[in-house]
């Protein structure tokens, strides 16, 4: 298993960690990031590794907005051959396994994985007990409804506030069964049952959403439709840039670990942005 801890928290120079994204999908939001068979994954993650990638973060169920639910068995059979392939093939990467499901957790961590990012933080009655018997990272997301109904007129009243009310209640469920704080990393929840509005001030609150100062934060940005919505560009192919854009502020406000289908890019904007720091 990879030693995660070094890459938990964002590196010493103040800049992310890189998590690339492999979905072991048909219908993600982004067609560029879908692999369908172990050969593929293992092209993918060696170059991901390659540019710069600290974790890559391995799934089996689209949650994008409208996605349906996926048969347990059918997740299972997508991303076990694929993380014990990568795992194997890359025992230093950390890898992330991003399910809702507790089975599919306990599965991957058996395999090699070293972390759960579970979008519907601890949704499923048996995750915790699987987090705290593995001794693992878990990252937590903030989602207002289901991916089937989640941008179904998302309202709050003040959403930066209700966010961390939010995350606060499940990461005090970990804490309360013994996990280390700095083990359970949060997440706003970017496009997860939000408004273009939403999005832009979670992004701005930066650290003010994770409930504890040792709580590692996660982005989750890339490509997404808020991009539709800021700039006009209904094409995930051509979010890119704004992707980079936001990337860009991850630094100044505290993120440890920033999710991206682009890691070359990311790399190379954090090295430019180094040289003249």
């Amino acid at each position: 298993m990879a030693d995660w801890r070094p890459i938990l928290n964002r590196r010493s120079d103040g800049f992310p960690r890189i998590m690339g994204i492999l979905n072991i999908t048909p219908d993600s939001f982004h067609a560029d990031s879908r692999v369908d068979s172990i050969e593929d994954a293992l092209v993918r993650a060696k170059q991901m590794i390659e540019d710069g990638a600290d974790w890559l973060d391995i799934g089996g169920e689209s949650t994008r907005p409208g996605a349906e639910e996926v048969d347990i068995d059918e997740e299972m059979n997508r991303v076990l051959p694929i993380i014990e392939a990568v795992r194997n093939a890359h025992p230093d990467v950390g890898i992330s396994i991003d399910t809702r499901r507790a089975s599919v957790a306990k599965a991957a961590l058996d395999l090699g994985a070293d972390m759960v990012n579970d979008v519907s933080s601890l949704s499923d009655p048996d995750m915790a007990d699987i987090i705290i018997e593995n001794k693992c990272p878990v990252c937590i997301m903030h989602m207002q409804g289901l991916p089937e109904n989640m941008q179904n007129n998302p309202t709050y009243s003040n959403v930066v506030i209700e966010v961390r009310q939010r995350l606060d209640i499940t990461a005090r469920k970990l804490l309360d069964l013994g996990l280390d704080p700095e083990m359970i990393i949060t997440d706003p929840g970017i496009g997860f049952g939000k408004l273009l509005e939403h999005n832009l001030s979670l992004l701005a609150a930066g650290r003010e959403i994770a409930p504890n100062k040792e709580m590692p934060l996660m982005w989750g940005v890339s490509r997404k439709r808020m991009f539709t919505d800021l700039l006009g560009r209904t094409d995930s192919k051509d979010r890119l840039s704004g992707s980079l854009g936001i990337a860009s502020m991850a630094p100044s406000k505290g993120v440890d670990i920033i999710r991206v289908h682009d890691v070359r890019e990311h790399a190379d904007l954090y090295e430019a942005m180094r040289a003249i720091n």
